[in-house]
């Protein structure tokens, strides 16, 4: 399969193209549904997501898309200092 990635905006956007594999027909087949073709689908991403460490991977037919929070956006502990009276 044909998959690019593009960031533009906030806006994750994934587009490809899987293409029409011959299949060999070794039985008796009322019907193939496989799908093939292009397609694209968008995503908006939340403020919380760091675009510069975006990492993706595909294997074995399935595209992995990492998005990893923003240093700011993890949670932390602040210290309580007590102040004696």
């Amino acid at each position: 399969e044909d998959v690019k990635l593009s960031l533009e905006n906030n806006v994750l956007t994934i587009k490809g193209a899987k293409q029409q594999v011959a299949e060999e027909r070794t039985e008796r087949v009322h019907r193939y549904e496989r799908t093939y073709g292009t397609f694209e689908r968008s995503f908006t991403l939340p403020a919380t997501v760091d675009a510069s460490n975006i990492k993706a991977s595909y294997e074995h037919g399935v595209l992995t898309v990492t998005l990893p929070k923003a240093e700011k956006a993890k949670p932390r502990q602040i210290e309580v200092q007590v102040v004696p009276k």
